[in-house]
């Protein structure tokens, strides 16, 4: 969501309005902190996009049958979901990160044991034998 959608701009009267509810009932999903309006200086609750449309899920779950205490936890587990979902992706970016600088690794080492290798023809005798080193 933009940034705009975090915009307080609604008075409890039009937020009620967009949701489809009376004001009390706004009222009421604040007190349980279903909803957390912001606050002018004089204390009068202002309403973002955001907001209204948290209402109209809180409205969508209720008219489903859940009561409040379950619509408290419906709406925390799509938060959890949905943080849960973002650190997926940004574990998914890691690890492919990661996999890309195994593979320039693989390939850096098979290349320099590539200078090690002296090719061979079939049925030649090959001594492998230490070095001496002289101290």
């Amino acid at each position: 969501m933009a940034a705009d959608d975090d915009r307080a701009l609604f008075m409890i009267s039009v937020a009620a309005e967009l949701a489809g509810m009376h004001p009390q009932t706004l009222r009421l999903y604040e007190r349980r902190g279903l909803v957390h309006p912001q606050r002018t200086g004089g204390n009068t609750r202002r309403y973002s996009q955001r907001d209204v449309e948290r209402l109209r899920r809180i409205q969508e779950l209720t008219e489903l049958g859940l009561n409040l205490a379950g619509v408290e936890r419906v709406l925390a587990m799509e938060e959890q979901m949905i943080s849960l979902a973002a650190e997926v992706q940004a574990l998914q970016v890691r690890l492919e990160e990661a996999m890309r600088t195994m593979a320039a690794e693989v390939e850096r080492i098979e290349r320099s044991h590539r200078a090690e290798l002296v090719p061979v023809r079939q049925g030649q005798i090959v001594h492998i034998g230490r070095a001496r080193r002289r101290f």
